[in-house]
């Protein structure tokens, strides 16, 4: 199997990668690098914030045939023009979820969307895919399932080849991992570059 080191702290991300990508070959291990500052560029695009930790991280692989992953996600509020989106970080770890719904307030419009961008540099190239996910934002956080601001959105349902997918009006931290891959903007980001990766010219790669 072709070794994928994913560079994040969370093993939640870690999990679902693994999920999605060893069906096709892909080893996936967790990566994190001692002692080193991977520095986000300043911008407001989270797939600029991926390429450059790509660019920081990959001189820090155990092995320079192996893969490298990263993921970014944002929460973008429409109430308040798109913020926190690649800020989310920061802004989770200073105000948390409580602090981020005191900003919106109680009577505001509570439309929200989580976007991720998953990037995979393999062989020297960069495959990058997106992944939205649209819904809004609880009144109070709810759930220990998830990470980040999952305890405040709330998917919209959809339907997805003929099914009704829905939490029932549940926060992502509500809900178990096989019914949140269902909706979640990770998911579809990295089912992004599963079809990247299943293209003959990079499967034979792997």
């Amino acid at each position: 199997m072709r070794t994928v080191w994913f560079m994040t702290g969370n093993a939640g991300k870690v999990r679902e990668a693994k999920h999605s990508l060893e069906p096709l070959g892909f080893n996936v291990k967790q990566l994190t690098i001692e002692g080193v500052d991977i520095v986000e560029p300043q911008c407001d695009d989270l797939e600029t914030v991926a390429r450059s930790k790509l660019e920081q991280a990959k001189a820090y692989l155990p092995d320079s045939n192996d893969a490298l992953m990263v993921e970014d996600a944002g929460l973008f509020v429409d109430e308040l023009n798109g913020f926190p989106g690649v800020y989310s970080a920061y802004v989770l770890k200073t105000l948390d979820c409580d602090g981020l719904l005191k900003l919106v307030g109680p009577d505001k419009r509570r439309d929200a969307r989580f976007e991720a961008v998953a990037a995979l540099l393999l062989d020297d190239t960069i495959h990058v895919a997106r992944g939205i996910c649209r819904g809004s934002l609880a009144i109070t956080p709810s759930g220990s399932d998830g990470f980040g601001f999952d305890p405040i959105f709330i998917p919209d349902d959809v339907e997805f080849h003929g099914e009704a997918i829905t939490t029932n009006g549940l926060t992502f931290a509500e809900v178990g991992l096989p019914v949140k891959e269902k909706f979640s903007h990770r998911r579809k980001a990295l089912d992004g570059l599963i079809d990247l990766l299943s293209t003959p010219e990079t499967a034979s790669s792997s």
